[in-house]
């Protein structure tokens, strides 16, 4: 490694005792469709199961686990968009030490009421992480409490570096795994160990929001922190990309198929899958780093990959002003198997003849095949239609 600073395998080793019975041991799936979809084994760590819904248990634990009685007394501050913040509200309400957690504005509520179900203090801290990091280090400087990075902290990487040992038993046969990558911690972590223990494993981190504004808030930090590149650069073999259409696919997916809670952080991994962008050769492993995503998000995100996967199909058309007309096309429309949800009349304010009125259908259908019959099928019968989602 080019960074003196770097946990080494035995810190993460120490770390992992600290963690027995506080943190869990998340289990590995497999995963017959991504497999499938994959065309190689594909393996799931569900961190997503873990305490406080993600893997930022484990090194905010490891680093409460270390601090002096002098620190434990003056309490703790931390900085995070979410996740880092629950896991050091939470770690240090079973410590017995006092948190004030910094958010930005727009963080998911359900992660910063989490973090005052868990006893902390939870202060807005500007519009990004990075203006919430700031005000956390001057709440430092004025109090004197200790500072819990989510990622720039060799011993919270320790703890991150837990995965690592776990999945090296779990997966023992899996010759690529695939990281989440935000600040970095998580990946340098894992990596630091598997490097050591399974050299010859790919490893592949993956990135998202590089463009701007993602659902994938848990990992939208401006760039990983310098110790945790300084070990990436070394460690991973790829980095990669994904928007925010393969990470909602991704989601919807995970819930559907896998049965599994994943926010859009936890999701890249599975992302880049499905967009082609894991490379390499044999089995797959997969972190899905957490599991907290917002419940207004999460019905956006469904609705919006359901209807990618053609499994909504919205259009527009035109039926004459006259009773009878709307139900036999809803009666032709049902003989093709489409399930209509929502109908709306659109007649003021519109271009449209006065003999006829233009509709909108919201219909429920089985794959994107489906829906190019349906349309194909009203064409058939007379209709003007225009596909809108």
């Amino acid at each position: 490694m080019k960074t003196e600073t770097a946990p080494t395998l035995t810190e993460i080793r120490e770390a992992r005792e600290r963690l027995a019975g506080i943190t869990r041991e998340t289990p590995v799936y497999s995963s017959e469709t991504f497999s499938r979809i994959a065309g190689r084994d594909v393996w799931l760590k569900a961190e997503n199961l873990q305490r406080t819904g993600a893997f930022k248990a484990r090194g905010a634990v490891n680093r409460i686990a270390t601090l002096s009685e002098a620190e434990r007394g003056g309490g703790v501050v931390a900085a995070s968009a979410g996740n880092h913040g629950q896991a050091v509200a939470w770690a240090a309400r079973e410590a017995g030490v006092r948190a004030r957690i910094y958010v930005p504005q727009d963080a998911p509520m359900a992660k910063v009421e989490a973090c005052r179900t868990y006893g902390s203090e939870a202060i807005m801290g500007g519009e990004r992480f990075e203006e919430a990091l700031a005000a956390a280090r001057d709440d430092v400087q004025e109090t004197g409490a200790t500072f819990i990075h989510p990622f720039e902290d060799p011993v919270v990487i320790a703890g991150q570096g837990t995965i690592g040992l776990e999945l090296a038993e779990q997966v023992a046969d899996a010759k690529t795994i695939v990281i989440p990558v935000g600040g970095g911690g998580l990946a340098a972590g894992i990596a630091i160990a598997l490097r050591e223990l399974r050299p010859g494993i790919r490893l592949i981190g993956v990135q998202a929001g590089l463009s701007g504004f993602t659902i994938a808030d848990g990992i939208f930090v401006k760039h990983p922190g310098e110790l945790t590149m300084s070990i990436l650069d070394d460690a991973l073999d790829e980095m990669v990309d994904v928007d925010d259409e393969a990470i909602s696919e991704a989601i919807v997916l995970l819930l559907e198929r896998a049965k599994l809670v994943v926010e859009g952080a936890g999701a890249v991994g599975v992302a880049a899958l499905l967009a082609g962008k894991v490379g390499g050769s044999g089995p797959i492993a997969i972190v899905l780093s957490g599991g907290n995503i917002d419940p207004t998000m999460l019905i956006s995100v469904m609705r919006h990959g359901l209807t990618l996967g053609g499994r909504y199909l919205v259009l527009r058309t035109r039926v004459a002003d006259r009773p009878g007309e709307l139900v036999k096309l809803l009666g032709l429309i049902a003989q093709e198997r489409g399930n209509v949800v929502s109908v709306e009349h659109h007649r003021e304010g519109m271009d449209v003849p006065v003999a006829e009125t233009e509709v909108e259908l919201t219909l429920i259908t089985r794959d994107q095949e489906h829906c190019s019959l349906l349309l194909d099928a009203m064409r058939s019968w007379g209709y003007e239609v225009e596909r809108l989602r």
